[in-house]
């Protein structure tokens, strides 16, 4: 009988919580609008090989476009940024890898810089 006290009291605690803008999920949107006034982060913009064949565009909501040889959106999908790595996970579900150094993007057999406008 004390369990089911301390249970019902448990939700009841979680609930109030979550209605009044103190739970987790309010912990979090509140992480996503700091994220987000913080303005995009600096790897967003085009990257391209020294010969223009490849241009991959990281878009500021986590989304990436790939154009190669002209074939525009010839690869899409979602990347995470941890420190200078980069994660990807394409529309079909293959993955790569890329990381920042110096200013150049290394990803996976690619070297990407940075689009001059």
């Amino acid at each position: 009988m004390f369990s089911k006290v301390l249970l019902t009291l448990g939700l009841v605690t979680t609930l109030a919580a979550c209605a009044d803008g103190r739970g987790p999920a309010a912990g979090q949107a509140q992480a996503a609008r700091g994220a987000a006034s913080a303005g995009p982060h600096p790897y967003v913009g085009m990257w391209v090989t020294a010969d223009g064949r490849i241009r991959q565009e990281l878009l500021p909501d986590g989304r990436y476009e790939e154009a190669r040889d002209g074939r525009e959106r010839a690869y899409t999908g979602r990347y995470t940024v941890t420190g200078s790595h980069i994660d990807y996970v394409d529309d079909t579900g293959f993955t790569a890898t890329g990381d920042v150094r110096g200013g150049v993007l290394y990803h996976e057999h690619l070297v990407l810089y940075r689009e001059q406008r």
